[in-house]
């Protein structure tokens, strides 16, 4: 079976922006580029070919790039409304200004709305837009990148996180007006970009290069301080810009080209990737949220079953020396009776021990009454899925104690049957006192957690610590009533798992593992109506 170790740390970060990349993260983010790269290359195979004008592309590209970068710029600042970093606030701005400086782009587009396009604007406003903006994005990154490691200073943002946000976003604002205004009313006096509406300039070559060198610092930067996802998935948009930047100015220097269009889906391209990452990350999370939240509520469950498991070995445990003394105390009062008739005050005490004796009797019987539930039938279960949520409700105390787990779910397992709330009682008890032994000693700490086909037809579950073991007394004790190794222990838990266990047709025991902790195995019956299910399928298949 391959092992897959989780290690749970304190303070484990749930956000992009603090989330070390995992290898699966960093292997899905080579192949987005190698793809990425394979599709430039044969863009620029063909991208001299002239291609006739498209007039809904523009409005099509110009709104997906605004919707794209505006609803990234919003994930973004609820990112850093999480997490208070300056980094975030300048890349969520970064994206804010991209998705702005769409709109004059767009307005003064020749042939878009107008032939000479709106504001006023002449032919070389629409160029000189789109250079301020593809500056933003590296400038942004740059910025973000070097505020990265900043200390965080006790200002006045971090007590207004509204009043932050909003006037970063104003001033984004500001600053796109500001460059429509000048761009728009300089037009005149703008060094010439295009030569016509279809043909560019040489002197785009050289903004160009300027731009591609921009984007090359963001990325160098982003290489040496990349630490998290965000950083990982920022250098791919990077990168995809410098490609959008290229093929829109270099090959034939002219609009409507095949590398013009191309550059333009390069561009939509980098737009969806930030985008997709923090849509999945949101979608990872709530399904997280949805997990703990049920595992919560069977953890609830679980502890009104414990509670009526309790009570039931208590009630059988106490009742008997009760009795006793009920029984005891009546004999004496009527041997006392026969002998010294006088006595009314021994008989007054033991009467109250006969009255005390039924109240403890009435008291464990109401206990007994409160906890007590129906009986749960028994259902079909996928015992990882129980093994998944048992882990769900102690995650807490795994991380607080550096807990590394390896507990990589079988999946040609058959389906057990069983009461889920009750196994996973049983793992809850085995994974605590595990993480209990655990606790109590230095060095490696790691729950392993295994499960297979027993030779016996059954499932087979391991829980193996790699605590302080036990001792050699101990092994023949563990699963007796009120036995405990604990210092607050009451040692009824072990003995209620072997309970439900056997209740469940299966079997528990313990094995010492060479001094390096226990290993808990408890059996469970499959599900002989899914087993016989799936094997009519499979032989329907084979038909």
């Amino acid at each position: 079976m391959i092992k897959q170790a989780i290690i749970v740390q304190e303070d484990q970060p749930f956000t992009l922006a603090s989330l070390s990349p995992s290898r699966p993260q960093r292997r899905l983010v080579l192949l987005v580029a190698l793809a990425l790269g394979a599709l430039f290359i044969m863009a620029v195979q063909h991208s001299h070919i002239q291609l006739g004008r498209i007039d809904a592309f523009v409005p099509a590209y110009g709104t997906a790039i605004f919707v794209n970068d505006l609803i990234t710029s919003v994930l973004l600042f609820n990112q850093f409304a999480i997490l208070r970093s300056r980094a975030l606030l300048a890349i969520s701005n970064g994206y804010l200004f991209m998705a702005l400086m769409v709109i004059p782009w767009m307005l003064t587009f020749p042939g878009l709305f107008t032939p000479n396009g709106l504001l006023g604007a002449g032919l070389q406003s629409t160029n000189w837009l789109a250079v301020l903006r593809y500056t933003g994005f590296p400038t942004a990154v740059i910025a973000y990148a070097l505020l990265k490691d900043a200390n965080r200073p006790n200002r006045w943002w971090e007590r207004s996180l509204t009043a932050t946000i909003l006037s970063s976003a104003a001033m984004s604002a500001a600053v796109v007006c500001a460059m429509t205004v000048l761009v728009t009313a300089g037009d005149a006096y703008l060094p010439r970009i295009s030569i016509d509406r279809v043909h560019f300039s040489t002197f785009l070559l050289y903004i160009a290069s300027c731009l591609i060198l921009l984007n090359a610092v963001a990325l160098i930067l982003l290489w040496i301080r990349q630490r998290s996802v965000l950083d990982l998935w920022l250098m791919v948009v990077v990168c995809v810009y410098a490609i959008e930047i290229y093929l829109v100015s270099f090959p034939g220097l002219a609009r409507f080209s095949v590398g013009w269009y191309a550059g333009r889906v390069f561009g939509f391209v980098s737009s969806i990737l930030v985008l997709f990452v923090l849509l999945y990350e949101i979608t990872t999370l709530y399904a997280h949220l949805l997990r703990a939240v049920l595992a919560q509520r069977r953890e609830r469950e679980a502890r009104l079953m414990t509670g009526d498991v309790v009570s039931a070995s208590v009630a059988h445990e106490v009742k008997q020396p009760l009795t006793a003394i009920i029984a005891s105390a009546n004999a004496g009062l009527n041997w006392l009776d026969r002998v010294e008739p006088e006595l009314d005050e021994v008989r007054r005490v033991l009467r109250r021990v006969v009255t005390a004796g039924r109240h403890a009797d009435a008291v464990i019987e109401n206990i007994r009454a409160h906890f007590k539930k129906s009986a749960q039938p028994r259902t079909s279960l996928d015992i990882n899925d129980v093994i998944e949520e048992a882990l769900a409700v102690v995650r807490d105390k795994l991380q607080t104690h550096r807990v590394a787990v390896q507990a990589a779910p079988n999946k040609r397992l058959p389906r057990i049957k069983g009461e889920q709330v009750q196994l996973q009682q049983v793992l809850l008890n085995l994974i605590t006192n595990a993480i209990d032994s655990m606790a109590t000693k230095n060095g490696e700490r790691v729950l392993s957690i295994r499960s297979e086909v027993h030779h016996s037809g059954c499932v087979m579950v391991s829980v193996e610590d790699t605590g302080k073991g036990l001792e050699p007394g101990a092994m023949d004790r563990i699963f007796d009533p009120t036995f405990t190794t604990k210092a607050h222990g009451m040692g009824m838990g072990l003995s209620i798992c072997r309970s439900i266990i056997e209740e469940h047709e299966g079997q528990l025991w313990v094995t010492a593992d060479k001094g390096r902790g226990a290993v808990f195995q408890f059996t469970v019956p499959v599900d002989l109506g899914s087993a016989s299910a799936d094997l009519s399928n499979a032989f329907g298949q084979a038909l």
